[in-house]
């Protein structure tokens, strides 16, 4: 049997963030899914399960340029209970909108400034993403496991 080795790609500043993000998440027992897809023309860079079946989604902006290009953002409040921007220590947090919440991160780690505001998902609407979450992950693992699948 011969060794393999594996290259990975470097990360994009929006990526770094997502991880930091996620590692920070893990700590208070949320997992994540990064590029997570909740319907249709809608890709978040970070969706989070709680242990009470809370659902956060995160969306990672590496810079002012990346926040105003982003015109979709607001349609992800309608899939999540709490939203939040992750940003860098050099990004002008005056821009981001006050009852979103506020994460500060890098590729290693990130800590929660502001809560974004709660809007709880009808029972419905809460189900369906968390089925669709389980199934991502799911496909995930097995393709990280066996590239060949899929």
């Amino acid at each position: 049997m011969t060794e393999q080795t594996t290259t990975f790609p470097a990360l994009m500043p929006g990526q770094l963030l997502a991880r930091g993000v996620a590692r920070h998440l893990r700590s208070h027992d949320f997992v994540s899914i990064e590029e997570f897809v909740p319907t249709r023309g809608l890709r978040v860079d970070v969706m989070a399960l709680g242990p009470k079946g809370e659902i956060w989604v995160i969306e990672c902006k590496s810079s002012r340029a990346d926040f105003q290009s982003d015109h979709k953002w607001e349609g992800y409040l309608e899939w999540c209970d709490r939203f939040f921007w992750a940003v860098d220590t050099d990004f002008p947090t005056e821009l981001l909108p006050d009852q979103s919440g506020l994460i500060i991160a890098d590729g290693y780690g990130a800590e929660i400034i502001r809560m974004g505001q709660e809007d709880k998902l009808p029972a419905a609407r809460r189900k369906k993403m968390t089925h669709k979450f389980a199934r991502h992950a799911a496909i995930r693992a097995q393709a990280a496991r066996d590239p060949r699948v899929g």
